[in-house]
């Protein structure tokens, strides 16, 4: 009980830390993307829907103008903020667990190798599945969008993104947690399986609902926010894995190693 405890504080420390620095790259790189991109959203002409579904598409049209959304400016940046706090928080806690179930596994003898591995290396080395499962394999098919920007249907592209993600991530366990050479071609299957398969593509232009004059500010804008995404998601995964070796190090590591006994007298 006493590790998990430990576990949760230090989650919400680092992604204090974390999710703050999140929202200062959100507002020096990617806001100012999306804030020129919606600038022309009201200028897309949008198509009209089949009879059979045009009450629905104006029932939820109604919706989504009653909904409510943070005002421009320091409330937008304040939820912003929680927001990225919250997803700090799923994140350290994952990348925590991931860090006391490798101390456990593999470094639980007083000669294993993993002992002498420092903390922040392999922190780091937990960092970088988290971004290559939960970031880089899934943009390999889906592409981050800017607003206005049409796209294939949502849930195919759900379905595709955590097939991408849970194969990614899969992968990086068996490399980490399996002995046997035969983890290469295992891992190596599970990174191919999500692109055997197919990330759902829009077959039309996504940009074609717009005027010419618009396509031509939108589309490198677009380009632009891609990389802006990648950016901000390095930043991200770096300071994580950095903040998560200092939690793990001053706060779970000395419960996880200590000598049997007294783990079980700290987990009573």
């Amino acid at each position: 009980m006493r590790l998990f405890h430990r576990l949760i504080w230090a989650a919400l420390a680092v992604a204090l830390a974390v999710g703050t620095l999140q929202t200062a790259l959100h507002q020096l790189w990617a806001v100012p993307l999306l804030l020129e991109a919606e600038r022309f959203e009201d200028q897309k002409a949008v198509a009209a829907p089949p009879a059979a579904h045009a009450h629905n598409e104006e029932h939820a049209h109604v919706h989504d103008e009653d909904a409510w959304a943070p005002a421009d400016g320091a409330e937008r940046t304040f939820w912003t903020w929680v927001a990225n706090v919250l997803h700090g928080f799923g994140l350290a806690l994952l990348a925590l667990v991931a860090l006391t179930a490798w101390v456990w596994r593999r470094g639980s003898g007083p000669a294993s190798p993993e002992r002498t591995t420092p903390v922040w290396l392999l922190a780091m080395g937990v960092a970088a599945a988290g971004f290559l499962s939960l970031h880089l394999w899934p943009s390999l098919g889906l592409h981050a969008e800017i607003p206005g920007m049409d796209a294939a249907e949502l849930g195919a592209r759900q379905r595709w993104w955590l097939l991408s993600a849970v194969s990614a991530g899969a992968a990086c366990a068996c490399l980490a947690f399996a002995r046997g050479h035969w983890r290469w071609a295992v891992a190596a299957a599970l990174l191919a399986l999500p692109f055997a398969v197919g990330a759902p593509q829009l077959q039309a232009d996504p940009l074609a609902g717009f005027a010419p004059e618009a396509q031509a500010v939108l589309r490198p804008l677009g380009q632009q926010f891609v990389v802006v995404t990648h950016g901000v998601a390095v930043g991200l995964w770096m300071s994580l894995g950095l903040a998560c070796a200092w939690a793990f190090a001053r706060w779970v590591n000395p419960l996880v190693t200590a000598p049997h006994h007294e783990g079980a007298t700290h987990g009573a």
